[in-house]
Parts: structure tokens; sequence; C-alpha cells
């Protein structure tokens, strides 16, 4: 499992680079979607660097394994869509950008990634009423079909002395609330134990990540899927194509697009070539819609501080 880890990011991120470049030579053809951010959590931090970018119509984009360097131009009618990913949309909302970027004709798709209120394993983001609230204030601004919940990951850990536990204390509280707020959509994944987690929390006294067995993790989804269904809610994965061949006839978990073109253009009309991401994890299920990812992880790096971070967060303890 290291060894598979090990060589598939250099890859990973070599193949998102050609397909970037291919996105950019056809920006004058078909307006693209742009990803702000798998890499950091730009709503969050980086908004005022990111409003620059789109005051100067265009945003450079380091590539993160070969430090490459391209363009993509960002005006309106270059841009067919904003997907913002954040686990913290006040400064996003404080500062009016919603507002201020649908005035100068972007349209705006959001993933909001609300887990439990753990400090243990996030311990930066804010408290979960808060986020609770900001999911209420985004629903009241904008269609629901356009707003994602993410629970994600889930995750499985052990602090010396007592048994194995989990993060989703909370998740009946957050479907009540993404409920009420009339959101469609619950995407979840399992944590990805990468090297570089394992290595940064080796240092943290009494606490370890673990990794059940599916049947396990099977067990935790129907669970999950109970919850959702009766609050109308569909449950969806991102990138468990394994753990999806497991699950019972009778459910109906799906696999997840967190960009979601078809979701789009059903939205939003307009011209968008729906083509599959192939820079992104599609032989684990990845669903998405082509985009360009925008950040850096080095220039930006996530103050989130979450434990189980597979970017670059910023972890001081």
């Amino acid at each position: 499992m290291l060894f598979s880890v090990k060589i598939y990011l250099p890859v990973w991120f070599w193949v998102h680079d050609q397909r970037m470049q291919q996105i950019q030579l056809s920006t004058s053809d078909m307006p693209v979607i742009i990803s702000a951010s798998r890499r950091t959590d730009i709503p969050a931090y980086y908004m005022e660097w990111f409003m620059e970018q789109i005051r100067t119509g265009a945003f450079e984009i380091q590539n993160p394994y070969n430090g490459r360097i391209s363009q993509m131009q960002a005006t309106p009618d270059k841009v067919y869509c904003i997907v913002f990913w954040s686990k913290n949309f006040g400064p996003f909302f404080q500062g009016n950008y919603d507002k201020l970027l649908i005035q100068k004709g972007y349209r705006l798709f959001f993933n909001f990634t609300i887990n439990s209120a753990d400090p243990i394993i996030e311990p930066n983001t804010p408290p979960l009423a808060e986020r609770l609230e900001q999911l209420a204030c985004m629903s009241r601004r904008f269609d629901n079909r356009c707003i994602y919940w993410r629970f994600d990951p889930v995750c499985f850990y052990r602090v010396t002395g007592k048994a194995m536990t989990n993060n989703l204390c909370d998740f009946s509280q957050i479907a009540d609330a993404a409920h009420l707020c009339g959101i469609q959509t619950c995407i979840t994944s399992f944590m990805d134990h990468y090297p570089k987690i394992h290595k940064r929390t080796r240092y943290i006294e009494g606490f370890s990540f673990e990794d059940p067995p599916d049947d396990q993790k099977i067990h935790i989804l129907l669970e999950m899927e109970d919850i959702l269904q009766s609050r109308n809610i569909r449950l969806v994965t991102c990138c468990e194509q394994e753990l999806m061949t497991q699950l019972p006839h009778y459910s109906q978990i799906g696999k997840s697009s967190c960009i979601p073109g078809e979701l789009l253009v059903e939205t939003y009309g307009g011209n968008l070539s729906i083509k599959k991401d192939k820079g992104q994890r599609t032989l684990q299920g990845c669903g998405c819609q082509l985009s360009v990812d925008i950040g850096s992880y080095s220039r930006h790096p996530c103050r989130n501080a979450c434990l189980f971070c597979y970017a670059n967060p910023i972890i001081s303890r």
C-alpha cells in the first residue's frame, strides 16, 4: 500500500499538468471550470489573493510536482463556473465575495466540508454552530442544488487508554441542519493513509490513526445512509470504488461527482463540454467534471491544520 502511494502521486501530478495544458489550449473555444481549490482553503484564507487574480483576468498556476508555471485566462467569458471548496465560509461571506463575483458575471458552486467538532483532528475550524450558520446563510443566497455538503473524510483513530473511535459523533446534528437548509447531497469518503499523515502524527503523544476492515466501513456507510434517507439527503462516496462494489444490493449509495458537469448545465445552462477529469482518481471512482485547480500547496499552505490532510497544512502543536 505504501509503495503504491509513492509511485501514484508523481503520476497524478504529471497527468494533471498535461490535462491543464490541454484546457488552456481550448479556453478560446469552451469556457472552463475553476476549482478553488483542492489544494488549500481559499474561501477561508486567500480570497484577497483570489480577487486580485480575478481583477487581472488570469491565474498563474504552478504544477505541484515539477514547479512549471502556466497561465489560465479567468474573465467571465472564459470561465463557466467557479467551484469553491472550504471548511469555513465565514470570511467569504463577511467580505461579500459572492456578491462581488456574481456582479462580475461569474457562476458559483460550493463544496462545503462540515465534519464533527473534533479539536484533535481539525483544530482550527470554527465551532460547529458557526459553520452550520454559514450553511444556512449559503442556502439563503444560492440554489440548494449548487451546494454540496461534504462529510469528508470519516476518520478512525485511537487515543491512549481508549478504544478506537471515529469522527461521526455530530453527524446526525449536521444532517438535521442540512435538511432544514434544503441540502440534497452529502459526499463522504474514508481517510487515505498517506505516509506523510503518519509521519505528521507520530509526534502527537498517545494518538494514532487506525484503518478498520472494509466490513466495518460498509457498516458505517449504511448507517450514514439510513440517517440521511429520513432527511431526504442522498449519500454518495468520493473515490471509494472498492467499497462501492461491496455494498448490499438494496443500498442506494452512489458515486460522487464533486464537480458535477451535468448538474451545472442543468442549473446554469450555457455551453460546457461534459468531460471527466482524467487527472483525478478516476480508477478509484472520481466522477468530477474537467476543471482547473488554482492555488498552490507551497504558496498557500492551509491553516486549518487538519491531521488527515493530504496537502500541505500548517501544523503547530
